[in-house]
């Protein structure tokens, strides 16, 4: 299943100008994620199309500002573009495809770690009697935009020239920007991050450890109780979060490990496969092809040829 959007035309013309204050960030600096002197913010730049980012990403919001963008998050997939803003609220895998870009003309974002203790200061300032959701919602959305939204980007980006008002400025304008997030159109997904006892606290707190622990067998009862959950519940609950189960979970962390310590560490496939937690040579392999298209050895060849 793919969910494309586009971006509203009201938002486009200042996309452009804060499309143009990221390149001049980050001309000359290559293709990938460029760090900044505001150390939440990333500006991420790719000049051509098919490009495979794999990893498991924290809480974050990124503004497409230029090109398009895919990402996947189990079986779903999600088609992004200008004026268009992707927010992660739990520690997800995810595999991403630059679908529209050019050297002409990069695929350009901006990214901002969330921190879910600001949201909760934010929270407790603007709706201190909201109640909790008994709901769960999926851990990544994507919305459009708004000029509101796009206008603290910009000024946030333009702090960048003046590095001297950053340690006064920039807590200012990214507060503005969760403050944004908390009144849009996906203000209850984002107000779960961080309003305490959420489902998606609980399941969250069930990731991180999860995290912590993936070469490890997992016990989906002792996940469920540390969740303060049935086993029945937290299965519902997480799968709705993480488009996953928790062994689905754990099985993708284990594989983007293995493949990192292939290609980076240049380890062979059975002792990649050992390093992860996985007992059976085959069943990585066949897991592997599976996630990846391809067998391990031939998926880290076409890796390093491109």
């Amino acid at each position: 299943m793919v969910t494309e959007r586009l971006g509203p035309s009201s938002a486009m013309s200042q996309c452009q100008e804060l499309a143009a204050l990221v390149a001049q960030q980050t001309n000359g600096r290559g293709n990938g994620a460029h760090k900044t002197a505001i150390p939440q913010l990333t500006f991420m730049r790719e000049l051509e199309i098919s490009t495979e980012l794999c990893d498991v990403v924290e809480p974050t919001l990124a503004i497409i500002v230029q090109g398009k963008k895919e990402v996947l998050l189990g079986e779903e997939a999600y088609r992004y573009g200008i004026a268009q803003y992707l927010v992660i609220s739990v520690d997800l895998p995810l595999r991403a495809f630059i679908v529209e870009a050019t050297p002409a003309k990069p695929y350009l974002s901006f990214t901002l770690n969330l921190d879910p203790a600001q949201l909760c200061d934010i929270i407790d300032q603007i709706q201190p009697n909201a109640g909790k959701s008994e709901g769960s919602v999926r851990g990544l959305f994507v919305s459009d935009a708004d000029a509101s939204l796009i206008d603290c980007a910009i000024r946030l980006t333009k702090l960048l020239d003046t590095p001297q008002d950053i340690p006064f400025l920039a807590p200012m304008m990214i507060r503005e920007m969760y403050y944004r997030l908390l009144l849009g159109e996906q203000s209850e997904a984002v107000r779960q991050i961080a309003t305490s006892g959420s489902n998606m606290q609980r399941i969250a707190a069930v990731i991180r450890r999860i995290k912590a622990d993936f070469t490890k067998s997992l016990r989906v009862e002792v996940l469920a109780e540390q969740a303060n959950m049935s086993s029945a519940s937290f299965h519902r609950h997480f799968k709705k979060v993480t488009s996953m189960s928790p062994l689905q979970y754990q099985k993708q962390l284990r594989l983007l490990e293995a493949r990192r310590l292939m290609l980076v560490e240049n380890a062979d496939a059975t002792n990649a496969a050992y390093q992860v937690g996985y007992e059976s040579p085959s069943q990585f392999s066949r897991e592997y092809a599976r996630m990846f298209g391809a067998p391990p050895i031939r998926d880290i060849e076409r890796l390093r040829i491109t």
